[in-house]
């Protein structure tokens, strides 16, 4: 059945119901359900993420949502589709950008402004599989474990652990989620999110609305996501049977050196083992060489998108795509 609403995973559809002027009192509304009560939105404006940051890379670092509530608290909203490295490293690095932003001319008492970094993760964190919890609220606390510093929060919410069914919501958060992650599915507005602020966000997110200039920004993002989906499953699939036939492979030849049937079966076990592990960091290297290369080959993204999709800096992606079949020809046709 072809669906009714936009996917609000792709960069079009977040962004049609939460970063646009039309939206802002979605996004309240959402926000809310995470702050503290002293720290709801009455109202809130969207800043240009371009005035973030004094380098250029600084400024093409943020490229979600960057908003102020009307009492001077700022936000980042960030959707993030697929696990990176030091991604924690770059949320800490984004709130550093509306921190200086508060810094004063003249005579100033550094008396700043709660900042709260969201990220929207359609991914679990390595670390955390083994905990049910899908918020992870974030402060700085010190070694006894008491809030040291009460106005930088990080807030991460990993969606595919947020299994609830309609029957079981409890909270206008747990709706939220339930909207986010469901929405592209709905063929019609569930019973629980029949109130004014969802009724809107339906309407938002109503493809049957859109001009054709948003249809085809729509299909080109969900183009992308899919895209990036498909390539990180085929990654896990590829580095899952790599690991076995490596891991066969080593333990028959450990059965073999162990020189009976024990021995044979405790090696192919072990050699599993240490397979699953060859495998990965085969996948790190040569298959993930082999997987970029078709990427490129495709055209369907920009160097930028894969070198995140894949974990790796922009001048490895141009080195690898100065290797592709066609470049070195035209480098030895121009010697």
């Amino acid at each position: 059945m072809k669906a009714k609403y936009v996917n609000p995973f792709t960069d079009f559809g977040f962004k049609k119901l939460f970063g646009e002027e039309a939206s802002k009192d979605l996004l309240a509304d959402f926000l809310n359900q995470l702050l503290p009560p002293e720290h709801q939105i009455a109202k809130l404006e969207f800043k240009n993420t371009e005035q973030l940051g004094s380098r250029l890379i600084d400024r093409k670092a943020i490229y979600d949502i960057y908003c102020e509530s009307q009492e001077g608290s700022k936000f980042i909203v960030e959707l993030q589709k697929a696990k990176q490295n030091f991604f924690k490293d770059r949320t800490v690095f984004y709130s550093t950008f509306p921190i200086r932003e508060m810094a004063e001319q003249g005579d100033w008492d550094f008396e700043l402004k709660p900042v709260y970094c969201v990220g929207i993760l359609d991914f679990v964190f390595e670390e955390d599989k083994e905990n049910p919890d899908a918020v992870h609220t974030v402060k700085l606390k010190n070694q006894r474990n008491k809030i040291f510093y009460d106005k930088l929060t990080f807030i991460y919410i990993e969606m595919p652990k947020f299994n609830k069914t309609e029957a079981e919501l409890e909270s206008r958060f747990d709706k939220w989620l339930y909207f986010i992650k469901h929405l592209e599915d709905f063929q019609s507005i569930p019973r629980m999110l029949n109130d004014r602020m969802f009724k809107k966000g339906f309407r938002r997110a109503e493809i049957a609305n859109y001009t054709q200039k948003e249809l085809m920004a729509y299909e080109d993002s969900l183009k992308i996501y899919r895209d990036w989906n498909n390539i990180i499953n085929t990654a896990k699939q590829e580095a899952a049977q790599t690991g076995f036939d490596e891991g066969m492979a080593a333990g028959r030849e450990e059965g073999h050196k162990e020189g009976h049937k024990e021995g044979h079966k405790e090696g192919r076990k072990e050699g599993r083992k240490v397979g699953r592990k060859v495998g990965r960091k085969v996948g790190r290297d040569e298959e993930k060489m082999e997987r970029i290369r078709k990427v490129l080959q495709k055209g369907a993204m920009s160097e930028a998108e894969i070198a995140e999709i894949f974990d790796v800096n922009l001048d490895f992606i141009l080195k690898v795509k100065e290797q592709l079949p066609g470049k070195r020809r035209g480098k030895a046709q121009r010697k």
